[in-house]
């Protein structure tokens, strides 16, 4: 009996081992990012929730205090290795790198056409490769422009007397709710996995020099303005943020891309500019080149494809 129970017990110890590493695994690789966070107090407090909860990456954007100073440590107590070990760096786009996923928190609705999700039923998607979760500044939160780097928006349901959260608060339930979809996710059965495997998501990186290849592209066709290029630029990010583009769909986008530069580049050097850029760098070529049922836009779009039979083999 007693050598029974030693067994049991030994594998009972042998199997929670094993599940706490599959856990740390999952947690690891997700991120926290805070944006120009200006407390000290608050980010050590943010440092203590991570060790918490199990979660080990700190990602600090352009912060406005002393990260690592005695009011942080004071906060972290037993996390000062997690403030230590924080990366520090000038710009969003910097502390996403190597990510291929992330998500946003924003304490309102604005006018985002993606829609605010529950962290319990959104976060679990940061478990299944190299992702980051965002939270803004104490006093605004994330801009328009942070949130455009984001594929996902969460919002922590609060009473509408006092919606807004601390800063730690906010991090702590977000993280709490991380840790567990985690251990959640590792009792459930696995699904009956298919022979062919989905495509790697791109890395956010990637998708980043897709939208800036794709607004120089359209700026230099005259389909945007620099005016309200970021207005435009924000809703062909959520377009393409909500088909969870693979890397080589990137590629092919951006081969695209150059493809066009050469012809409009060639077009150029010959004299032969199309009637369709010509009439996209007039006044009224917004509504020109928005319209469906223009023909400035698809009579050239005819005359280029009939004389091009081979440009589709070419991209």
């Amino acid at each position: 009996m007693l050598s029974y129970l030693s067994c049991l017990f030994s594998t009972t110890s042998i199997s929670l081992s094993r599940l706490e590493k599959v856990l740390d695994e999952a947690l690891a690789q997700v991120r926290i990012i805070l944006v120009e966070p200006a407390g000290a107090l608050n980010v050590g407090s943010v440092a203590r929730i991570l060790k918490n909860m199990g979660l080990q990456q700190l990602v600090l954007v352009n912060p406005q205090c002393d990260p690592r100073g005695s009011e942080a440590q004071k906060m972290a107590v037993h996390a000062v290795d997690i403030l230590e070990t924080a990366i520090l760096v000038e710009t969003l786009p910097e502390a996403l790198s190597g990510c291929q996923r992330a998500i946003a928190t924003t304490a309102r609705q604005r006018s985002l056409e993606t829609p605010l999700e529950h962290p319990r039923h959104a976060l679990g998607w940061l478990l299944e490769t190299p992702s980051a979760l965002i939270f803004g500044p104490e006093d605004r939160g994330l801009s328009n422009e942070e949130l455009n780097y984001a594929q996902r928006f969460v919002r922590i349901p609060s009473s509408s007397a006092y919606p807004a959260l601390n800063l730690a608060q906010a991090v702590a339930v977000c993280c709490y709710e991380l840790s567990q979809l985690a251990s959640r996710s590792q009792t459930v059965p696995p699904a009956i996995s298919s022979e062919v495997s989905p495509p790697s998501e791109a890395s956010l990186d990637r998708l980043e020099g897709f939208y800036e290849h794709f607004e120089t592209l359209l700026l230099n066709i005259g389909y945007l303005y620099p005016h309200t290029a970021a207005s435009r630029m924000e809703k062909f990010r959520r377009l393409f943020n909500r088909a969870h583009l693979s890397q080589t769909e990137v590629d092919m986008l951006r081969g695209i891309l150059s493809q066009m530069e050469w012809a409009l580049n060639s077009a150029e050097q010959s004299g032969a500019v199309d009637d369709t850029l010509i009439a996209c760098n007039h006044p009224v070529a917004d509504t020109l080149c928005n319209s469906p049922n223009s023909s400035v836009v698809e009579q050239p779009a005819t005359r280029r494809e009939s004389e091009s039979p081979s440009s589709e083999t070419s991209i």
